[in-house]
């Protein structure tokens, strides 16, 4: 990679970090309220009876009230857990919420381990975001996993990008390998940039 892209990339990670650590708490309860229902919305109109999702951090757009909504309707949620190899394994989510702190920091279901194979069943893909533009190319947080998933999928599902509002920029930096996104979940809106790309 061009040294002056990574840093630009890097750049723009950090900005973009400290921009959703600064959000107040109110802030931050009405965007998971609008999101929440625009990722209902959208698994509602793409009749998906198996979504792949991700346990959000504190400093990202919440999705659990979507996954409680979703179990409760026994829509099946794969959640993803990091390996050390780059790839990722899945795990079914469940009504029990048992956690575990993964690689990285991040939050993972504490559930039973699929292969990496196992997200080709799913008919909507979520993946977490630092931003977005409107040609579909997505700025993740560095270390690929996304990318390489979507990257190896044959037939591959709509992807949707999970952001806040401020996330959807007019150009994001893309390298060869980056893996462009089918739209945009945000608290205000759902954007398809299909027609696009």
């Amino acid at each position: 990679m061009p040294a002056d892209l990574s840093l630009e990339k890097r750049a723009l990670r950090a900005e973009l970090r400290e921009r959703r650590r600064n959000m107040t708490s109110t802030e931050r309860a009405s965007a998971t309220e609008g999101l929440t229902a625009r990722l209902i919305s959208l698994t509602e109109a793409t009749g998906a009876s198996s979504v792949s999702c991700y346990l959000s951090t504190n400093d990202e757009p919440d999705t659990r009230p979507f996954l409680k909504w979703a179990d409760q309707r026994d829509i099946r949620i794969l959640l993803p857990i990091a390996r050390t190899d780059g790839l990722l394994d899945w795990a079914t989510a469940t009504d029990e919420d048992d956690e575990e702190v993964g690689l990285f920091g991040m939050p993972e279901p504490a559930g039973e381990l699929l292969a990496p194979t196992a997200i080709n069943d799913v008919d909507l893909i979520l993946v977490p975001a630092a931003c977005v533009d409107h040609h579909g190319v997505r700025l993740g947080w560095g270390r690929g996993y996304f990318d390489k998933t979507l990257g190896s999928m044959e037939n591959c599902p709509p992807v949707y990008a999970v952001v806040f509002d401020t996330e959807v920029l007019d150009e994001v930096p893309r390298e060869r390998h980056d893996q462009p996104v089918d739209g945009a979940v945000t608290p205000t809106r759902t954007l398809d940039f299909r027609p696009a790309r």
